[in-house]
Protein backbone atom coordinates (compact mmCIF):
# COMPACT_ATOMS: atom_id res chain seq x y z
CA UNK A 1 0.00 0.00 0.00
CA UNK A 2 1.09 3.54 -0.87
CA UNK A 3 2.24 6.15 1.52
CA UNK A 4 -1.24 8.44 -0.01
CA UNK A 5 -3.21 5.37 0.40
CA UNK A 6 -1.96 4.63 3.93
CA UNK A 7 -2.81 8.13 5.33
CA UNK A 8 -5.90 8.23 3.76
CA UNK A 9 -6.79 4.72 4.96
CA UNK A 10 -6.06 6.04 8.51
CA UNK A 11 -8.43 9.24 7.80
CA UNK A 12 -10.97 7.69 7.00
CA UNK A 13 -11.21 5.24 9.88
CA UNK A 14 -10.19 7.65 12.25
CA UNK A 15 -13.23 10.27 10.49
CA UNK A 16 -16.06 7.48 10.28
CA UNK A 17 -15.07 6.41 14.09
CA UNK A 18 -15.12 9.73 15.60
CA UNK A 19 -18.08 10.47 13.29
CA UNK A 20 -20.06 7.69 15.23
CA UNK A 21 -18.41 8.23 18.37
CA UNK A 22 -19.45 12.01 18.37
CA UNK A 23 -23.02 11.41 16.38
CA UNK A 24 -24.40 8.27 18.50
CA UNK A 25 -23.68 10.12 22.19
CA UNK A 26 -26.73 11.95 21.47
CA UNK A 27 -28.48 8.97 21.11
CA UNK A 28 -30.90 7.12 24.22
CA UNK A 29 -28.65 4.64 25.61
CA UNK A 30 -30.57 3.61 28.90
CA UNK A 31 -33.73 4.02 29.89
CA UNK A 32 -35.28 3.36 33.88
CA UNK A 33 -38.77 2.77 34.48
CA UNK A 34 -39.79 3.12 38.12
CA UNK A 35 -42.63 2.46 40.52
CA UNK A 36 -42.56 4.94 42.79
CA UNK A 37 -44.94 3.02 45.10
CA UNK A 38 -46.12 6.57 46.46
CA UNK A 39 -49.50 6.17 44.07
CA UNK A 40 -47.16 8.31 41.79
CA UNK A 41 -47.17 5.81 39.14
CA UNK A 42 -44.69 5.66 37.06
CA UNK A 43 -41.86 7.69 35.69
CA UNK A 44 -39.36 6.27 32.64
CA UNK A 45 -36.34 8.24 32.04
CA UNK A 46 -34.27 8.76 28.49
CA UNK A 47 -30.09 9.19 28.82
CA UNK A 48 -28.03 9.79 26.57
CA UNK A 49 -24.62 8.89 26.05
CA UNK A 50 -23.65 12.54 26.88
CA UNK A 51 -25.61 11.88 29.95
CA UNK A 52 -24.05 8.94 30.97
CA UNK A 53 -20.60 10.48 30.16
CA UNK A 54 -20.05 13.71 28.83
CA UNK A 55 -15.99 12.41 28.15
CA UNK A 56 -17.81 10.45 25.07
CA UNK A 57 -18.92 12.95 23.18
CA UNK A 58 -16.46 15.36 23.57
CA UNK A 59 -13.65 12.75 22.34
CA UNK A 60 -15.41 12.24 19.45
CA UNK A 61 -15.64 15.95 18.53
CA UNK A 62 -12.13 16.02 19.60
CA UNK A 63 -10.94 13.02 17.78
CA UNK A 64 -12.60 14.76 14.44
CA UNK A 65 -10.34 17.55 15.02
CA UNK A 66 -7.74 15.13 14.99
CA UNK A 67 -8.20 13.98 11.65
CA UNK A 68 -7.84 17.07 10.74
CA UNK A 69 -4.81 18.04 12.17
CA UNK A 70 -3.64 14.48 11.29
CA UNK A 71 -4.26 16.02 7.31
CA UNK A 72 -2.37 18.87 8.21
CA UNK A 73 0.66 18.04 9.77
CA UNK A 74 4.12 15.80 9.03
CA UNK A 75 6.42 13.79 10.81
CA UNK A 76 6.84 13.66 14.37
CA UNK A 77 4.05 15.97 14.92
CA UNK A 78 1.76 13.34 13.34
CA UNK A 79 3.05 10.70 15.08
CA UNK A 80 2.49 12.81 18.11
CA UNK A 81 -1.23 13.76 17.00
CA UNK A 82 -1.62 9.75 16.41
CA UNK A 83 -0.61 9.04 20.02
CA UNK A 84 -3.49 10.83 20.98
CA UNK A 85 -6.03 10.00 18.81
CA UNK A 86 -5.43 6.70 20.29
CA UNK A 87 -5.58 7.28 23.58
CA UNK A 88 -9.05 8.70 22.43
CA UNK A 89 -9.82 5.82 21.07
CA UNK A 90 -9.08 3.72 24.15
CA UNK A 91 -10.89 6.02 26.30
CA UNK A 92 -14.11 5.83 24.32
CA UNK A 93 -13.82 2.15 24.42
CA UNK A 94 -13.16 2.27 28.07
CA UNK A 95 -16.28 4.65 28.90
CA UNK A 96 -18.57 3.07 26.66
CA UNK A 97 -19.38 -0.04 28.26
CA UNK A 98 -18.59 1.67 32.08
CA UNK A 99 -21.78 4.08 30.99
CA UNK A 100 -24.02 1.72 30.62
CA UNK A 101 -23.60 -0.26 33.85
CA UNK A 102 -26.96 -1.06 35.37
CA UNK A 103 -25.44 1.23 38.79
CA UNK A 104 -24.46 4.12 36.91
CA UNK A 105 -27.26 3.89 35.06
CA UNK A 106 -29.23 4.25 38.73
CA UNK A 107 -26.92 6.94 40.21
CA UNK A 108 -27.53 9.16 37.01
CA UNK A 109 -31.01 8.37 36.80
CA UNK A 110 -31.18 9.47 40.85
CA UNK A 111 -29.21 12.19 40.05
CA UNK A 112 -32.24 13.57 37.76
CA UNK A 113 -35.14 12.57 39.58
CA UNK A 114 -36.27 12.66 43.05
CA UNK A 115 -37.96 9.52 42.88
CA UNK A 116 -35.47 7.08 42.27
CA UNK A 117 -34.52 7.97 45.63
CA UNK A 118 -37.73 6.84 47.25
CA UNK A 119 -36.84 3.62 46.79
CA UNK A 120 -39.58 2.04 44.32
CA UNK A 121 -38.85 -0.79 41.53
CA UNK A 122 -36.27 0.60 39.11
CA UNK A 123 -36.12 -1.61 35.45
CA UNK A 124 -33.09 -0.72 33.20
CA UNK A 125 -33.16 -0.87 29.73
CA UNK A 126 -30.25 -0.49 27.90
CA UNK A 127 -30.04 0.04 24.09
CA UNK A 128 -27.03 -0.80 21.87
CA UNK A 129 -26.21 2.46 20.72
CA UNK A 130 -22.86 2.11 23.14
CA UNK A 131 -21.59 -0.43 21.08
CA UNK A 132 -21.66 1.24 18.37
CA UNK A 133 -19.62 4.16 20.20
CA UNK A 134 -17.17 1.61 21.35
CA UNK A 135 -16.73 0.50 18.03
CA UNK A 136 -16.17 4.02 16.62
CA UNK A 137 -13.70 4.42 19.38
CA UNK A 138 -12.22 1.15 18.27
CA UNK A 139 -11.59 2.80 14.99
CA UNK A 140 -10.11 5.81 16.13
CA UNK A 141 -7.48 3.92 17.61
CA UNK A 142 -6.88 1.45 14.55
CA UNK A 143 -6.33 5.19 13.01
CA UNK A 144 -3.88 6.44 15.30
CA UNK A 145 -1.67 3.14 15.76
CA UNK A 146 -1.70 3.52 12.01
CA UNK A 147 -0.27 6.71 12.22
CA UNK A 148 2.37 6.11 14.87
CA UNK A 149 3.49 3.48 12.84
CA UNK A 150 3.75 4.43 9.92
CA UNK A 151 2.49 8.36 9.69
CA UNK A 152 5.83 9.49 9.29
CA UNK A 153 6.30 8.61 6.12
CA UNK A 154 3.45 9.96 5.09
CA UNK A 155 3.46 13.08 2.90
CA UNK A 156 2.08 16.61 4.18
CA UNK A 157 -0.76 18.46 2.86
CA UNK A 158 1.59 20.44 0.41
CA UNK A 159 4.42 17.66 0.17
CA UNK A 160 2.94 17.46 -3.70
CA UNK A 161 3.46 21.21 -4.57
CA UNK A 162 6.92 21.52 -3.22
CA UNK A 163 9.63 21.11 -5.47
CA UNK A 164 12.23 18.39 -4.85
CA UNK A 165 15.48 19.76 -2.71
CA UNK A 166 14.12 23.22 -2.74
CA UNK A 167 15.00 25.29 0.55
CA UNK A 168 12.68 27.40 1.81
CA UNK A 169 14.09 31.07 1.97
CA UNK A 170 15.88 33.02 4.47
CA UNK A 171 13.76 34.97 7.29
CA UNK A 172 15.23 37.77 6.63
CA UNK A 173 14.71 38.33 2.85
CA UNK A 174 14.31 41.89 1.75
CA UNK A 175 11.63 42.88 -0.56
CA UNK A 176 14.15 44.26 -2.99
CA UNK A 177 15.71 40.51 -3.14
CA UNK A 178 12.33 39.14 -3.70
CA UNK A 179 12.04 40.70 -6.63
CA UNK A 180 15.59 40.46 -7.77
CA UNK A 181 14.94 36.35 -7.95
CA UNK A 182 11.44 36.93 -10.01
CA UNK A 183 13.39 38.82 -12.34
CA UNK A 184 15.72 35.69 -12.50
CA UNK A 185 12.71 33.47 -12.86
CA UNK A 186 13.09 31.81 -9.40
CA UNK A 187 9.73 31.77 -6.73
CA UNK A 188 11.52 33.34 -3.32
CA UNK A 189 8.04 31.32 -1.83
Amino acid sequence: MTSRRELAAAALLGGVGAAIVAGFAGRTWAAVAEHAGTGLGTLNQHLTGRSLSGVIGALGWAGLAGIAALLATRGWARVAIGAVLTAFGVIVAIASPAAVRRTHVVSVAGDKSNLARLGGDLVVHVNAWWILSLAGGVLLAAAGLLTVVRGRRWPGMSARYDRPGAAPPPAGDDPASMWKALDRGDDPT
